[in-house]
């Protein structure tokens, strides 16, 4: 088998073995940005123009496929946590990438809860989303930490899961985009020293965006 576990190339695959993975990879891109991550595999193949077997020879389950299709935002929001980690307001800078990782996650449906079901599971495919984004994360919490905005018993672990459950309410409530606003600004007034978020940080969904740059 050419991939492992976690639906990334082990080695390097013969040409035609790397396009049917690459349109793999594109066909689950847009089944899951329409349908949600619980997208029917068999249609993801049918439309790659393969049958389900090449799938699973390259990605064995669901959550590797996810994880190989989301490596790229992985990318960018770890790119943009370095960018920020650098900034005169840590907390604000938190709070941003927080912000950043709701507004991706609201992009695929289904995505939220699988990274919440799977945050601390090293042993799920997800973990390569995971792991990288608790990694970046702490490096901004200590920061905003050190700089006493925000308690020193918060977690990454916790503060990434309710990242996750605010994406998830927001997924689940349409109808109200400010949502996930609101709930970010509670979260990180509650996690504050001062029980304020320094100054009334909220989160903007237009500069939070990976591409946003």
């Amino acid at each position: 088998m050419a991939t492992s576990t976690a639906g990334t190339p082990a080695r390097p695959m013969r040409a035609d073995a790397r396009r049917n993975y690459d349109r793999l990879l594109a066909e689950a891109r847009a089944a899951f940005a329409e349908h949600g991550t619980t997208a029917s595999l068999e249609d993801v193949a049918r439309s790659a123009g393969l049958g389900i077997g090449t799938l699973y020879r390259h990605f064995p389950t669901r959550h590797a496929l996810m994880s190989a299709v989301f490596q790229e935002a992985v990318a960018d929001l770890i790119a943009r946590s370095r960018k920020l980690a650098g900034a005169e307001r840590p907390c604000e800078a938190l709070v941003e990438w927080l912000g950043t990782i709701i507004t991706h996650a609201g992009e695929y449906r289904g995505l939220a809860q699988a990274l919440m079901s799977t945050c601390r599971d090293e042993t799920s495919a997800l973990s390569r989303c995971n792991v990288p984004m608790r990694e970046a994360g702490s490096v901004l919490l200590a920061r905003a930490q050190a700089g006493g905005a925000v308690r020193a018993e918060v977690s990454i672990d916790d503060l990434m899961q309710l990242t996750n459950a605010i994406a998830l309410a927001a997924e689940q409530s349409p109808d109200d985009p400010e949502l996930a606003d609101r709930l970010l600004t509670l979260t990180v007034r509650g996690l504050s020293c001062s029980g304020s978020s320094g100054g009334g940080t909220t989160l903007s969904k237009s500069e939070s965006s990976p591409s946003g740059d």
